[in-house]
């Protein structure tokens, strides 16, 4: 690994009465398929009426406020709206801009930063109480993956993945084995744009 340094860039505070800030981590988007794009994802969201709809990249990140704190019930919602409006059916998970502020706060990779070689990573984990949350990595997906640690505020398993090594598609089948369906992963660098963008 080539590790470079880098330090944490945080994001505005909500003000009183302002609505919360969120963001919604959308499981198997493919900016190949048109219902998938960035257009059509925010429209839903907007047409819910969340205030301040926006995307981040194209792999299914988008940031809205709401008054709403059950994100549970924010998760069903959108969920239900996504699957019956675009045939999204993957899953969405939605963390707050707190919680996200907090797990980079905690700074989990220090000295490290998100490379074409070194691939710092986020797992969000959808439920607290999730069978998987003690499992370890196999031998042959440990030799080029670091589970650093787990959030648990945030439900976000961190792990560092050495990319030289045509490893990853076994990495993601493990997080998928231990973990079900109710998981999607983000890179390091992207936590940091939705921070920004939140």
């Amino acid at each position: 690994m080539s590790p470079t340094k880098s330090k944490p860039k945080g994001a505005p505070r909500t003000g009183e009465g302002q609505p919360r800030r969120y963001a919604a981590l959308l499981r198997g988007i493919m900016p190949s398929n048109p219902n998938m794009q960035g257009e059509k994802l925010r429209g839903v969201f907007s047409g819910l009426g969340f205030s301040s709809v926006g995307s981040v990249l194209a792999s299914g990140n988008i940031v809205f406020g709401s008054d709403e704190t059950d994100t549970v019930a924010l998760e069903s919602r959108i969920q239900q709206a996504l699957n019956a409006e675009l045939g999204i059916g993957g899953g969405t998970i939605i963390r707050s801009r707190e919680e996200l502020q907090a797990l980079v706060d905690s700074d989990p990779f220090p000295g490290l930063t998100h490379s074409r070689e070194t691939y710092l990573m986020a797992t969000f984990i959808k439920d607290a109480d999730n069978p998987g949350l003690k499992a370890k990595p196999p031998a042959d997906v440990a030799e080029t993956v670091q589970v650093v640690r787990y959030d648990e505020p945030c439900r976000a398993l961190l792990a560092i993945m050495d990319n030289s090594t045509p490893n990853s598609p076994a990495h993601m089948a493990w997080l998928e084995k231990a973990y079900g369906q109710g998981i999607t992963t983000r890179t390091w660098l992207t936590v940091h744009k939705i921070l920004a963008k939140l």
